[in-house]
């Protein structure tokens, strides 16, 4: 099993965390920032990705309200099982169990909600280089990212605002990026919400 000194998560590890309940950071329904992100989508026609889904409540959420071209990604056999389980009417074709820097695909939107915290900060640019690539012309990225720094190894590692700018500047335009003001209230004053347009 990989540990925090290789700074890699193998599926493994992510299947003992399913198995044993570690879940701290999934809050068991969409998060509030995205939800009102999504109600204000108007083209359900949108290829939409959610890599590293884990739980898939957002991925449910975006089908159930009409968003029927978006897709989960995730290496974990174990979050996959958990969430056919909940939701087994979602469309088998629309999963894609893989590494997420291995797939091949292009999206219009991709929705990063507690993926990018899972990767050691040492792994963060190519996070960026390959949402970007994953991207039509004019797609976006649209996600909750933690504004703290946490006092232990991750994951979740933890960041700040100015450390996104720098990191997601050459590669994006940013059309938001603040505090969220409707964060769940454990996290409050710890999530800003980012709207990036590919560049």
């Amino acid at each position: 099993m990989s540990n925090t000194n290789k700074m890699d998560f193998s599926p493994e590890y992510w299947d003992d965390f399913f198995k044993k309940g570690k879940l701290g950071w999934d809050i068991g329904y969409v998060s509030p920032p995205l939800k009102e992100y999504f109600d204000q989508l108007e083209n359900k026609d949108l290829k939409i990705l959610v890599p590293g889904a884990g739980s898939g409540w957002e991925v449910e959420y975006l089908y159930k309200n009409g968003f029927n071209n978006t897709y989960l990604l995730d290496f974990s056999q174990e979050a996959i099982k958990r969430f056919k389980k909940r939701f087994p009417g979602f469309p088998g074709k629309n999963i894609i169990r893989e590494d997420f820097f291995k797939h091949n695909g292009k999206y219009d939107l991709i929705v990063e909600q507690t993926f990018f915290t899972s990767f050691h900060p040492s792994k963060r640019e190519k996070y960026v280089n390959k949402i970007h690539e994953l991207l039509n012309e004019n797609g976006k990225l649209v996600g909750v990212f933690f504004n703290k720094i946490f006092g232990y190894d991750g994951p979740p590692f933890g960041g700040t605002k100015e450390e996104y700018k720098h990191l997601f500047s050459n590669k994006f335009i940013f059309r938001y990026i603040d505090d969220c003001y409707n964060s769940i209230k454990p996290r409050n004053g710890s999530e800003l919400f980012i709207l990036a347009l590919k560049r």
